[in-house]
C-alpha cells in the first residue's frame, strides 16, 4: 500500500510515532514520479536535491518541539504559475522558460512555515489559459485514468500528480474553473476558495479579479487542512480579505440535518450530459438520506457566463501580459533591429496560440470605440450573475450541480475548436464571476470508467459549510477511494 493512501492526519501520526520518516515520504514521491511521470507528464521541474536535504533536516527534528502541525514533512507539488525562490517558474510558457524568481509567493512562505517540502513544479496550460493542459509550451499532461484523455486544465498537472499518487496534494489556481474541472476529470478533490480568502501575491496574474489559489487533494479532510495553512490576510495583496480564518477541520462533523440545497435548473439542462446529470441526482438522494432537503431554483444569467468571462478575463490578461516584452525578464528575441521590433518579435515567438488569441480579444474589448459595447457590458452582466447567487443564498445554504457537463475528453479532440473548449467551463465560470467558493468532489463514474465530479458552491467566506456537505457526502460513498490503474 502506498504511503499516500493514508490521510494527512494518519501520515502525521506515523511520522510522530517514528514508524516512517520524512525521507521515506520523499522516497515514495520521487520513486512514483520516476515510475509513472514519463506517461502522465505532470511535472515540469523537480527539486529533488533541495527536497531531500530538507527532509533530512526535518527528520532530525522529529519527536521534538520543533515538529509542528499536521503538514510537517509532507511533500507537495506546486503549479508552475506560483513563484518559488530559486526554482524555475515558467507558467508553461517559452517566454519564461528560464525564469528563476528571487522571492517566494505568500502561499509558499505559509507552506514553508508549516514545514512542507516542495517536490517540484507542475505543468499547466500556458499562463493558465485553457481547459485541457494541451496549451502548455512544453508537454501535454495526460489523465491517469486513461492516458488517451486530458486531465482538464489549466491545473491539469496539479490534479494529475495527485490522482497518479506522485504527491498527496498540490496547489493549483482557478480563474474560471481551473482547479475544479481538472479535479472532476481526475477523481480528486479541488477547492476554489472565496476571492480574497488566499493571497494572490506571487501568483503570476492572468485575470486579477478572478484568479484564486486553492488545494487539490485525495479527500475532503486533507483539503480543509491545506486551505487552513494557506488562507488569511496578506499585507502584500490588496485584494486579500481581512476575514477570520475558521478551523475548517472542525466543520467536518458529518451532520447536515436540516441543510437546504439549491439545484439550479440551468446546471442540469441543455448541454449537460445524461451521466453527469444522473450522478448529481444520485448524490442528492444520498444527501437527502443524511437529512438535507433540496429544491430546484434558477440562476437566470448563468447562460451569459461564458461570454462575460471570456471578455473580462481576456481584457485583464491583455493588460497583465503586457509586462512580458523582452526588456526586463524572460525570453528576448535575438534578432530585433529596434525597440518596436523587439516587442513584436519577442511576444510573437514567446507566446503560444491560445495566449495570443486571448490577448487579441482582450485588447479589442478594451479599445476605444468598443470598450462600452464589450468590456463595460460584460461588467454589468457580471453584477447580475453575482446578484443571482446572492438571491439564492438568502434561502439556501449551498448550491449543487455537476462540475463539468461530461467526463474527460480525448487528447486532441477539442484543441482546434476554441469555442467548444471554452463551453467546457460553463458550470464553473459563474462561481468565479460571483467570487464565491466552490469545491469539486468525486460522485461517480461514466460508462467509459472516467470520474465525474459534483460541485458544491457556498456563500462568500463560508468554506466551512462547503466542506461540511462535501465531507458528509464523501463519508457516505466510496468514489474517492477508487484509484486509476497506471
Amino acid at each position: 500500500m502506498s504511503l499516500f493512501e493514508h490521510k494527512l492526519s494518519e501520515l502525521h501520526e506515523l511520522l510522530h510515532k517514528k514508524e516512517v520518516s520524512v525521507t521515506d515520504l520523499m522516497d515514495e514521491s520521487y520513486k512514483r514520479i520516476n515510475s509513472v511521470d514519463d506517461k502522465v507528464k505532470a511535472f515540469l521541474t523537480l527539486d529533488e536535491e533541495n527536497a531531500r536535504a530538507k527532509a533530512k533536516q526535518l527528520d532530525s527534528k522529529r519527536g521534538t518541539e520543533g515538529e509542528k502541525g499536521l503538514l510537517f514533512g509532507m511533500p507537495i507539488g506546486i503549479k508552475d504559475n506560483i513563484v518559488t525562490k530559486g526554482l524555475r517558474t515558467t507558467c508553461s510558457s517559452k517566454i519564461l522558460e528560464n525564469f528563476n524568481p528571487i522571492y517566494d509567493a505568500t502561499v509558499i512562505n505559509k507552506l514553508t512555515s508549516a514545514e512542507t517540502i516542495t517536490i517540484g513544479k507542475l505543468n499547466m496550460d500556458e499562463f493558465a489559459m485553457g481547459s485541457s493542459t494541451e496549451n502548455s509550451g512544453f508537454q501535454k499532461t495526460r489523465n491517469p485514468w486513461n492516458l488517451e484523455t486530458v486531465p482538464g486544465g489549466s491545473s491539469g498537472g496539479s490534479a494529475a500528480s495527485v490522482a497518479a499518487g506522485e504527491v498527496p496534494f498540490s496547489l493549483g489556481s482557478d480563474t474560471g474553473g481551473s482547479i475544479r474541472q481538472p479535479a472532476a476529470f481526475t477523481g480528486t478533490v479541488g477547492l476554489k476558495p472565496t476571492y480574497g480568502r488566499v493571497s494572490r501575491f506571487g501568483l503570476v496574474a492572468f485575470a486579477s479579479s478572478l484568479d484564486q489559489i486553492g488545494p487539490i487533494t485525495r479527500n475532503v479532510e486533507d483539503n480543509a487542512y491545506l486551505l487552513q495553512a494557506i488562507a488569511g490576510l496578506d499585507p502584500n495583496d490588496s485584494t486579500s480579505a481581512n476575514v477570520d480564518v475558521p478551523n475548517y477541520a472542525s466543520a467536518l462533523t458529518g451532520d447536515i440535518k436540516g441543510l437546504k440545497i439549491a439545484v439550479p435548473k440551468e446546471y442540469l439542462g441543455e448541454g449537460v450530459g445524461e451521466e453527469a446529470r444522473q450522478s448529481v441526482l444520485n448524490a442528492l438522494k444520498v444527501l437527502e438520506g443524511l437529512g438535507a432537503t433540496w429544491e430546484e431554483v434558477s440562476l437566470p444569467h448563468s447562460k451569459y457566463g461564458v461570454a462575460t468571462y471570456y471578455l473580462l478575463a481576456s481584457s485583464e490578461a491583455s493588460a497583465n501580459l503586457a509586462r512580458f516584452d523582452g526588456v526586463r525578464y524572460g525570453y528576448r528575441t535575438p534578432d530585433a533591429e529596434n525597440l518596436i521590433e523587439l516587442y513584436k518579435k519577442t511576444r510573437a515567438e514567446g507566446f503560444g496560440e491560445e495566449v495570443k488569441r486571448r490577448i487579441m480579444l482582450g485588447t479589442f474589448a478594451l479599445s476605444s470605440g468598443y470598450y462600452d459595447a464589450y468590456y463595460k457590458k460584460a461588467q454589468q452582466v457580471r453584477t447580475l450573475i453575482k446578484k443571482d447567487f446572492e438571491d439564492v443564498f438568502e434561502k439556501y445554504d449551498v448550491i449543487l450541480g455537476p462540475t463539468t457537463p461530461t467526463p474527460a475528453f480525448k487528447i486532441g479532440e477539442k484543441v482546434d475548436d476554441p469555442l467548444t473548449m471554452y463551453a467546457n467551463d460553463i458550470l464553473t465560470i459563474p462561481v468565479n464571476l460571483a467570487g464565491v467558493p466552490g469545491i469539486s468532489i468525486p460522485c461517480g463514474f461514466a460508462s467509459n470508467g472516467l470520474p465525474l465530479g459534483l460541485q458544491i458552491i457556498g456563500k462568500h467566506f463560508d468554506e466551512s459549510t462547503v466542506y461540511r456537505v462535501a465531507h458528509a457526502y464523501e463519508q457516505a460513498t466510496d468514489y474517492h477511494k477508487k484509484r486509476p490503474q497506471l
